[in-house]
């Protein structure tokens, strides 16, 4: 059982949702990524998404297309990524999901993108503009690597859509909570039950987690009250912007009553 794959056993049988949280790798530098990691890991999140910083961010928000470039002005490479993610697998107990762009990906190789990133500790990867239809001659690269493979599924996929993401997923499959780019929001979108509800047949026994525009807590329990597992990312990006005298403190406030949100009642729990 993969590492992403424990996370949700342990927080079924503690009756709450898996809290995956995302980083730009490299944001403010490669030196403070792996601090960050550490505070995340002490506020209780299970999953980490590293991002690769990408020149063209096309599914990004204002918020992670800054970290992106901030990471990119810092000489954050792929290499540099994955020495990232030796230290933060030495020194956290964080699941590591390995978030990208194709592009960096295909520039590398993918099988040696796949080798490099389980030899560095990453547990999954997440290609993000990687639609089903064109994966099915990358996924095994992933997959023989030892490496979950991750997709995205959104309101606006028709079944045949979700069905074939999850059909190649492992891990979780990843539902979007709306169309459009990554954010923080007020609130989830009024059709979010029924777009999970929609994904949770498509995925059958595989777990389900929603992200896009989670930003507070009371948005974290509305939506582990319908998902297996909550990711939040923009929110703590701009924390971590705000608060550049204490970065890892702050990171680490913000995120631990967004975990404790994940909490269901008795009534909630799948």
């Amino acid at each position: 059982m993969s590492r992403v794959s424990e996370a949700f056993e342990r927080a079924s049988r503690e009756r709450r949702a898996v809290f995956i949280a995302y980083l730009t790798a490299g944001d403010p530098s490669p030196e403070a990524t792996p601090g960050l990691a550490r505070a995340l890991d002490r506020a209780g999140v299970d999953v980490l998404e590293l991002g690769v910083p990408f020149s063209d961010p096309i599914a990004d928000g204002p918020v992670l297309q800054r970290a992106a470039e901030r990471a990119l002005e810092a000489g954050t490479t792929l290499s540099g990524v994955f020495r990232m993610a030796r230290r933060i697998r030495e020194e956290t107990s964080l699941a590591l999901v390995l978030f990208s762009y194709v592009n960096p990906l295909l520039r590398r190789g993918i099988a040696a993108t796949a080798r490099e990133a389980a030899a560095a500790g990453f547990d999954a990867v997440l290609v993000t503009d990687l639609p089903p239809e064109e994966a099915r001659e990358y996924q095994p690269a992933f997959r023989s690597s030892g490496l979950d493979t991750i997709f995205l599924v959104s309101p606006t996929s028709p079944p045949a859509r979700m069905s074939a993401a999850a059909k190649l997923s492992s891990g979780f499959l990843y539902v979007v909570s709306r169309p459009g780019t990554t954010g923080a929001r007020r609130e989830l979108p009024r059709d979010l039950p029924q777009t999970i509800a929609r994904a949770r047949r498509a995925a059958r026994n595989l777990p389900v987690a929603v992200g896009f525009g989670i930003a507070t807590p009371a948005a974290a329990h509305q939506a582990a009250r319908l998902a297996d597992g909550v990711v939040v990312g923009s929110a703590i990006v701009a924390e971590a912007e705000r608060s550049a005298a204490e970065r890892e403190a702050a990171v680490e406030r913000s995120a631990h009553p967004l975990r404790e949100a994940c909490a269901r009642g008795t009534a909630d729990s799948r």
